[in-house]
């Protein structure tokens, strides 16, 4: 699965999850500052992730350090290959 493909199949997830346009989510979005995601938004974000992509189980400690859509997009990669 391309990067492309992992940020579409994700806009998808993260818009339906906080009511927002597909389009206006980029790898620059923040997940805390424009979205205002809290600890609850996390981790229903990381189960739909899970979901999604089929990634297994991920610990909370490797999701803490994503701020924004790209570090999403790139740790979904990372444990795609």
């Amino acid at each position: 699965m391309s990067n492309e493909e992992i940020l579409s199949t994700l806009q998808e997830l993260v818009a339906e999850q906080f009511a927002v346009d597909v389009e206006s989510i980029t790898l620059k979005t923040s997940l805390a500052d424009d979205l205002g995601a809290d600890s609850v938004d996390f981790v229903e974000l990381v189960m739909a992730i899970e979901e999604a992509f089929d990634v297994g189980e991920i610990q909370d400690e490797d999701f803490t350090g994503m701020k924004t859509i790209g570090d999403a997009v790139a740790f979904i990669a990372g444990k795609l290959n």
